[in-house]
């Protein structure tokens, strides 16, 4: 018994030591450094995609504002016609154009009437939010957008008495429409005005009214000013107590809330998403 087991030990010591030209191989950490480097790729494609949708959404919001202001051809509305060649410049597709252009027009693609719909839910990290869409197929689209929020971690619940509506209106204020910040807003104080934000560059400023004042206020400032109106709408604002300060919270179960976003505004239906995050 004892001479086979030095006879087995002896051949140990022979073919233990690795052969020339082949190197060890740890697997642990070869799969903690792929997975990290796996993480990375997906956050930043994230980021980038987070960017496009936002930028996607401006311009889609900007050319249904223009269409409906001042209508949907743009052979006879040049304001269209030139913000539709910087769009396409921007690399907006063409489909989206036409989509937003018809939006504007209060119809779908196919020239079914639109209905506004809105859904309330909780996003993670416990946020509240409020999902405003036009469509031409109500279920549809709740159905969709209900199943995007719980695949996000998120819940459909009521929400909308954490925030009020309020109008906002748009100006842009750079080169000839320039205007002093001061006077400006001594001028929205007196036609009414609720609160107002200026771009650090000083090229557009905000103004939020009374939803039932927007369009006259936003008009009597137009004029009294000589600044162009962009745009003026009715949106949802998070009431001061129910705002939560996020700082790209992740809890590391539930991706980024601007990441959820983005993913909420690929849908082609949704208008805007409204949350209380700070």
């Amino acid at each position: 018994m004892a001479a086979a087991t030095q006879c087995a030990l002896s051949v140990l010591r022979i073919v233990s030591p690795r052969p020339l030209g082949l190197r060890s191989i740890s697997v642990g950490p070869a799969v903690a450094s792929g997975h990290n480097r796996w993480s990375k790729i997906k956050h930043d494609k994230l980021k980038v995609d987070a960017v496009r949708s936002k930028e996607r959404s401006q311009w889609v919001r900007t050319i249904q504002d223009v269409v409906k202001r001042s209508g949907g051809d743009p052979n006879s509305n040049a304001e269209l016609s030139t913000l539709l060649a910087q769009a396409k410049k921007a690399g907006l597709p063409k489909e989206i154009i036409e989509r937003s252009i018809a939006k504007g027009k209060g119809v779908s693609m196919s020239g079914l009437p639109l209905e506004t719909v809105t859904l309330e839910a909780m996003l993670p990290p416990s946020i509240s939010a409020i999902i405003e869409c036009q469509t031409d197929n109500k279920n549809r689209t709740l159905g969709d957008l209900r199943l995007l929020v719980k695949n996000a971690g998120g819940t459909v619940t009521p929400t909308s008495h954490l925030f009020e509506k309020r109008g906002r209106i748009m100006f842009d204020t750079e080169g000839e429409n320039e205007v002093e910040e001061e006077k400006f807003m001594e001028s929205v104080l007196e036609a009414g005005g609720l609160d107002m934000d200026v771009e650090e560059d000083q090229r557009s400023m905000t103004v939020y009214t009374e939803p039932s004042q927007t369009a006259a206020i936003a008009q009597n400032l137009a004029g009294l000013l000589g600044v162009k109106l962009r745009n003026y709408e009715i949106i949802w604002v998070a009431r001061p107590e129910s705002r939560i300060e996020v700082h790209n919270l992740s809890d590391g179960n539930h991706p980024r809330l601007e990441d959820i976003i983005a993913q909420i505004e690929e849908d082609s239906s949704v208008q805007a998403v409204y949350h209380n995050a700070a």
